[in-house]
């Protein structure tokens, strides 16, 4: 069975998580952004996440969020390219999706960029977590403490099962208050608002990213327990 198959593989090649959502789960996708835009054979969206360690967000210095963040950032990128590569061996056409940049939107007066693929949003219709009012995708093992990315693949797969409800409590704020640019209102997030405040230039023009409050000041930024979910958003 190729899902079978394709989960072995992934977790061998070093990814924590594997879901899969059929193509017909994206037909909401904003125009330009939908994956046949990007592969137009696209039949199932398989989306990879590997772990950050939690200890990471508890640091008194941005270096080590940052410099094991891209790391983590490279290496699922790897992986990806790693599985598209075992899957074309086997005669299944894929395309890998990158975990970060670079990417074909970016609005300058805005500050405002879109990857090629909403990977967070894939994450959801492929089982993997729900999103929180950070705007993060969250999963109920690692929390919001993961890397995403995905590959296009050109062949039908069941798809796994959509998480429903929501694991932020219905009053909760406190990422939205925490966020010390403002840029949170629990829906989205004012990229322009958050870039001021997450990216600073140290010495050498070493380029830090200093805030991850959203991530850090969740109460379920290691995870949650999947009977605790709330059918109130």
């Amino acid at each position: 069975m190729i899902k079978k198959w394709i989960m072995e593989k992934a977790k061998t090649c070093g990814a924590d998580l594997c879901g899969f959502a059929p193509v017909e789960r994206f037909d909401n996708a904003p125009p330009d952004f939908h994956p046949r835009d990007i592969f137009q054979h696209c039949r199932t969206v398989v989306v990879l996440a590997k772990r950050l360690p939690s200890g990471l967000i508890e640091s008194d210095t941005a270096v080590p969020y940052t410099y094991f963040n891209q790391i983590t950032t490279q290496m699922l990128d790897g992986i990806t390219l790693q599985l598209a590569v075992l899957l074309e061996e086997k005669g299944i056409h894929s395309i890998p999706v990158p975990s970060d940049d670079p990417y074909d939107f970016w609005n300058d007066e805005q500050q405002r960029g879109k990857g090629i693929l909403s990977l967070r949003h894939a994450g959801y219709l492929a089982g993997l977590g729900l999103m929180g009012r950070n705007t993060l995708l969250t999963t109920a093992t690692f929390g919001n403490m993961v890397r995403l990315s995905a590959l296009l693949v050109d062949t039908s797969i069941n798809g796994d099962t959509v998480m429903e409800g929501a694991f932020c409590p219905p009053e909760c704020r406190i990422c939205i208050d925490r966020c010390p640019g403002n840029a949170l209102d629990g829906v989205t997030v004012v990229q322009k608002q958050c870039r001021l405040h997450a990216y600073v230039t140290a010495g050498r023009n070493f380029k830090l990213m200093q805030c991850y409050e959203c991530r850090r000041a969740c109460p379920f930024s290691d995870g949650f327990d999947l009977s605790k979910i709330s059918a109130e958003a």
